[in-house]
This record gives C-alpha cells, sequence and structure tokens, in this order.
C-alpha cells in the first residue's frame, strides 16, 4: 500500500523554481501504477486522528465572534487580500515543457512514490509524469518514473520481472505484515537455515498469494486498507502470481533473515514475510526492502535524488543536459521487435493509417512491434495480414533521452 504523510526535508532546484517536499509515511510495500503524479497513494495503515469538529469548538470557545469596530478590521483585512492577490501576481508561472523520456529513480527511504513523481516531474519541469509500479516508503530503490511520451509505455515495465532484497525480522506478525504496523502475534521460537530452505520451494513458481489486509484491492468498491483501518475484518481472496526465483542469502542473526526473489506482477513482498512467518511457526514480517530492477531498469541505471538535484543545478549553469539522466522512452519495449519503415509510411502511421507490406523483401512479422524512422520511435504497431496497424502513436518533440546511447542501449 502507498501513503502520503511529508516531512520537514525538501529539495530545491533551479530548474523548478521551488522547494519540494520529501514524504514520510507509513504502509506496505507493494502496490500499482500512477499516470499521474497529482494522484494520491494508499493512506497511512495506522493514522493519526483529526479533531477537525473539536478543534474548531476550542476555536469558537476561545474567540467568541465580536462585531467589527467601526469598520478597521474589516479594512485591514480587505488590506490583507488584496497584498496576498498582488503577491501571486508578481510570482511567475513556471513554464511547462516537453520531456520524453524515463529516470530510473533510486528512492531513498522515507518518500512516497507519489511524492517522488512530483519531485522529478518538477526538476525537469515536465508536463507529464508517472511511475511504474508503486514503492512504498519503507521500501528503496528501483523507481521508474515515465516523463511524456514514456507514459504511454508504462504496461510494459509494469508487466515486466521485478528483483527485491528484503529482510524479514522473526518473532512479530503485524497487521500490515511489514515494521510500520501493529503487533498481532508474536513467537519467541526462531528457525533454522535448515527450516527456512525447506519451505522456500512452495514458494516457486506458480502459487496463489492471499494479499494483505492493508492492500490496495478493492472490495465492493472500497479499498481493503480503508476498510481495516475501520476496524472490518479484511477478507481477501488468493490470487494467482509467478515467483521465478527465491533464494536465502544470509541469517546474520538469530531475529533476522535476509531473502532475494525475481517475481512478476502483483506480488506482494509482504504476503511473503507473513507466510514464511506462518509456516516455519516463529511469525514474521518486512522489516527492510530493496527493489533491485524492475524489467530492463537495475542498480546500473538508478539515480539518486542527490544526484539528479546536482545535475539540475549543472543544466541550469549550461554545464550539462538532464537529458543524460533520460533513458529513451524505447528502453521500455526491449523485448519487443523494432520495425524500421521509410518516412512515407512513417506519415501514415502517425497519422493513424495502416500501412501495407509489400513486395518480396516486406518483413514478415506477427504480432506487436515497435516503430522506428531514421532511429526514432513513432509507433507501436500490430503486424498481420501484410499491414502494419498503429495502436499507439508517439510525438517525441522536445527534451529527449540520451541516457544509455553510449553504450549502444
Amino acid at each position: 500500500m502507498s501513503n502520503e504523510q511529508r516531512s520537514g526535508l525538501s529539495f530545491t532546484c533551479p530548474l523548478a523554481g521551488e522547494a519540494v517536499h520529501r514524504g514520510v509515511s507509513a504502509g506496505g510495500l507493494d502496490g500499482g501504477v500512477s499516470q499521474s503524479s497529482a494522484q494520491a497513494s494508499s493512506p497511512l495503515p495506522n493514522p493519526a486522528p483529526t479533531h477537525a469538529g473539536s478543534t474548531r469548538l476550542a476555536h469558537d470557545d476561545a474567540q467568541p465572534e465580536q462585531a467589527p469596530v467601526a469598520g478597521g478590521s474589516e479594512r485591514t483585512e480587505q488590506a490583507g487580500k488584496a497584498g496576498r492577490k498582488e503577491k501571486r501576481k508578481q510570482q511567475p508561472r513556471r513554464d511547462k515543457r516537453d520531456v520524453h523520456g524515463w529516470v530510473v529513480l533510486d528512492k531513498p527511504i522515507g518518500m512516497t512514490s507519489t511524492h517522488a513523481v512530483a519531485v522529478i516531474r518538477r526538476l525537469f519541469s515536465a508536463k507529464r509524469a508517472g511511475h511504474a509500479g508503486t514503492l512504498d516508503p519503507l521500501a528503496t530503490g528501483c523507481l521508474p518514473i515515465a516523463l511524456g511520451e514514456a507514459t504511454k509505455t508504462v504496461p510494459f515495465i509494469m508487466d515486466s520481472t521485478k528483483t527485491y532484497r528484503f529482510t524479514v525480522r522473526w518473532g512479530e506478525e503485524r497487521d500490515t505484515d511489514d515494521s510500520e504496523g501493529r503487533v498481532v502475534e508474536v513467537s519467541e521460537a526462531r528457525p533454522t537455515a535448515e527450516q527456512i530452505e525447506a519451505i522456500l520451494p512452495r514458494f516457486r513458481g506458480v502459487i496463489l498469494q492471499t494479499p494483505p489486509r492493508y492492500s490496495a484491492i478493492k472490495i465492493d468498491g472500497e479499498r481493503a486498507y480503508d476498510i481495516a483501518r475501520d476496524g472490518e475484518v479484511v477478507e481477501l481472496q488468493p490470487r494467482e502470481i509467478e515467483i521465478d526465483r527465491l533464494d536465502l542469502v544470509e541469517l546474520p542473526d538469530p531475529d533476522h533473515a535476509v531473502f532475494e526473489t525475481d517475481c512478476g506482477k502483483g506480488t506482494y513482498v509482504r504476503a511473503l514475510a507473513r507466510d514464511f512467518g506462518r509456516l516455519v511457526g516463529c511469525k514474521g514480517h518486512v522489516s527492510a526492502l530493496r527493489r533491485t530492477s524492475v524489467g530492463p531498469f537495475g542498480e546500473g541505471e538508478m539515480i539518486s535524488l542527490e544526484q539528479l538535484t546536482a545535475l539540475c543545478d549543472r543544466a541550469a549553469a549550461g554545464e550539462a543536459s538532464l537529458a543524460d539522466a533520460l533513458w529513451p522512452v524505447e528502453t521500455a519495449l526491449d523485448d519487443i521487435p523494432a520495425l524500421a519503415v521509410n518516412r512515407s509510411d512513417a506519415a501514415r502511421l502517425q497519422r493513424g493509417q495502416a500501412v501495407i507490406l509489400r513486395g518480396r523483401d516486406a518483413p514478415i512479422l506477427e504480432g506487436l512491434v515497435y516503430v522506428t524512422v531514421a532511429g526514432e520511435l513513432i509507433a507501436l504497431a500490430e503486424t498481420g495480414q501484410g499491414q502494419i496497424v498503429p495502436k499507439r502513436v508517439f510525438n517525441l518533440a522536445g527534451l529527449t533521452g540520451s541516457a544509455g546511447k553510449e553504450k549502444g542501449m
């Protein structure tokens, strides 16, 4: 689940023209996709209660309404409003620009995925942004963020394999299945390496997994975490997931075990920790998690917020280009065949018109391809029965990614 709470830390960029606060919140470790940086993630599993009504009553009791004295307070209020309005007028509006590509953020702990998107969007002054798979505040690591036309390729990253390294804390099961939750069961038992290794085969391959109660899954139109927060019993049905690899990496002490896994879409790492603890009879929850790769993006492609901010400063001084931190849009299409066409056919495809494949030299392709002209991505298309039918058209006018091009990527 994902949560939205901010702390006092901030990032400032000359191109952005404003500070962006780092979000800090509690919550789970897995989730979905946001196509808009303004869309909120999941709320806190155990939020502090609000008391708007009582606060308002206390304020009314302390400061009862009184009649204005000779219009003085009214004039002061009007002058204040006029001053604030004038101040807003004087603040220049920052222009957004067309930016296309992927930023592979090494997300720090304590920041929500949605807030990370907002930070990156401001750094690049981008018109559009979204992330390809929630990484909750407790987790760190690979958070691919799509800018501009790259948002059209988000589903391909969402559906790709993800790699996690995570630590399970034995002896406590928590209601959120991570260290931010409330302890619901405890155990004095601790598993041996042999006991852990013995249960791991049950979690490899295609398996059924019951998601955590605090997840974004909807039940009768309501999010599961909202129902759980209200104290109601949440009954979630097991879902099919696929785990390609699951290894015990180390046992640093009796209370902790470190694992690595390659898994598919929809896998909840928190649920793995919960189920490990139940099977070995000692309870457990995730105490640390790092995502090390998502599809084509791994440790080598990640960039930290500090590095991005420094690059932003250099770019503002004309000493660097933000394109160096952007991976090309087509990086997300790594597993899809590429098809080159001439400019005439490219123009038809960009107008949404199909192109007939003629002659004996015409490529024999079936299925989804990404189409290029002179090395530039122009469309995602379906090929078959001798024609190319565009499904998604790209317009890459503006700043585009150059990261990895020197490596031939």
